[in-house]
Parts: structure tokens; sequence; C-alpha cells
């Protein structure tokens, strides 16, 4: 049995505000995200995240089933936001993504809009955010985490090609506690800078590497094709049609099947 990963990564200390206050660890469950959905109707308070060793029922973004197996990083993190600060909870956390591989392996991952994280062309980790409204008031919303940190490739079938983990890119194997550490302090510091109104989107945007890019959209009709120019306030993706005009994509009901640079020679 894999030794307990929360148990190792709070040895050297968790020195967060609010995310972490509270940690629960299963070697194994159906989803992180119904844990922390159900702890949330219960009351806990934000900042619980839920991690798992295995999850057997493990999900992505419009039903999709995320691969969880030993040896990477699945967690969910109960937040509690006022309305502004909703929109900016998957933004915060593919930079707090992007930051924590960049601090414990020095990759520099880039980010696939909305919510894939990215090492040369290849997703390493994902982000999913369902959230609980009740008119104008959030009650809750929780974010989820996966990080292939040492996921078998070949288990992957035909998506395979399009995926990655940290220690192939590294070359060698990273400390998984190290990380989630890192990822925990991260999302702790940039969820407390958006709740103080500092934006968090200068950051994230030159981290998109979708932005200039030539993309077709999925999982909406009439589906689109065209020049990816930039992101709006909220984070939705602002695309020049190959007709003309500009449409503005949001994170919750499209997505990217490809993107073609359009500079040949990238």
């Amino acid at each position: 049995m894999p030794p307990n990963l929360v148990a190792a990564t709070l040895r050297r200390g968790l020195f967060t505000r609010v995310v972490g206050k509270r940690i629960l660890f299963f070697q194994e469950i159906s989803s992180t995200m119904d844990e922390a959905a159900r702890q949330a109707q219960a009351g806990a308070e934000e900042g619980l995240v839920v991690v798992a060793e295995v999850q057997a029922a493990g999900r992505g973004r419009q039903g999709r089933s995320w691969v969880s197996s030993p040896g990477n990083l699945y967690f969910s993190v109960l937040f509690r936001p006022a309305m502004p600060v909703l929109p900016m909870i998957g933004i915060l956390a593919g930079v707090a993504i992007v930051r924590s591989i960049r601090a414990c392996t020095g990759l520099n991952p880039r980010i696939k809009w909305p919510n894939d994280i990215m090492i040369q062309d290849k997703k390493v980790a994902g982000i999913l955010v369902e959230t609980a409204v009740q008119g104008n008031q959030v009650d809750h919303a929780i974010l989820g985490i996966g990080v292939n940190v040492d996921l078998a490739l070949d288990s992957l079938g035909e998506i395979r090609d399009f995926t990655t983990n940290l220690n192939l890119a590294l070359g060698s194997p990273i400390s998984r506690e190290d990380l989630l550490r890192q990822l925990l302090h991260d999302l702790d510091a940039l969820y407390h800078q958006a709740t103080q109104g500092v934006p968090v989107l200068p950051e994230w945007r030159p981290l998109l590497d979708t932005l200039g890019q030539r993309v077709q959209t999925y999982g909406r009709t009439p589906s689109h094709t065209g020049v990816a120019e930039d992101i709006d306030d909220l984070g939705n993706l602002i695309l020049r049609l190959d007709d003309g005009p500009l449409v503005t994509l949001t994170a919750g009901d499209v997505s990217l099947t490809h993107h073609q640079s359009l500079n040949p020679a990238q």
C-alpha cells in the first residue's frame, strides 16, 4: 500500500491561510469531488482539501472519466467565494499548477484554454470546477485538480499520444509530497489575492498557449473554427471566425478539438 501522501506532505509544514486548514486523505475513494461536495453540504469550512491515492470514478470536464491510478496527485478543494471571485477559481488554479511545477521541476508548462496544463503539447494536469449557486449567493465551489506525476501512459489507449507525466518530462522522479505542498501554498496565496481584489488574469493570459492559434470547437452547436484572439475579463475566449465576426466562448459550453500555430515555424 502506498504511504499516506498527506502525512508525508505535512511533516515539513503547511503554512496557509485558508487552503488546507483541514485535509482528508483516502487510499481509495470514488471521487474527491463527490466527497468534497458532501462535506460542503454538511457545512464544512472553506479550505477543506480531499486527497486520494486512487479514485474509482474520477472525472474531468463534461463528464469525461479521469484515469486515477496510484502515484499521481488527485485532490479537491472546497471554497466558499464571493460571487466576483467565483469565475477566477479555475483560472487561479491554472496559474497555481504552472507555478508549482516550475518550482518543483524547473519545467515550464503552458495552459491550453480553459483547463488543460500542457508540457511540450501534451497534457500533464487538468482542472475541474463545480459550483452550487443560489440566486446571487455562492454556496460553494469545488476545485478538482489531477496531476500526472507517474501515470502509466501505456494504459491510456488512444489518448496516450496526447498525454505525459512529470517524471517522464523531467527525466527523473519528483517528490509528490513537495509538489502537493507547493500547490496548496500557491492556491492559498492566489485565492487570498483574489479575495483582496488582486487580478490573476495578467499572470494567466501569457501562459495561454491557445492565443494566436487556429482552433475548432466542439461541445456546442454550431461548432466554430477560427483564430483565438484574446480573453475577456472573465477568462472567456474571444474567437475570430473564419468568416470575420468575433464570438465569445465560455469554458462551460465549449472545448477545443485542436489548435494549430499560425506560424508554421512554431
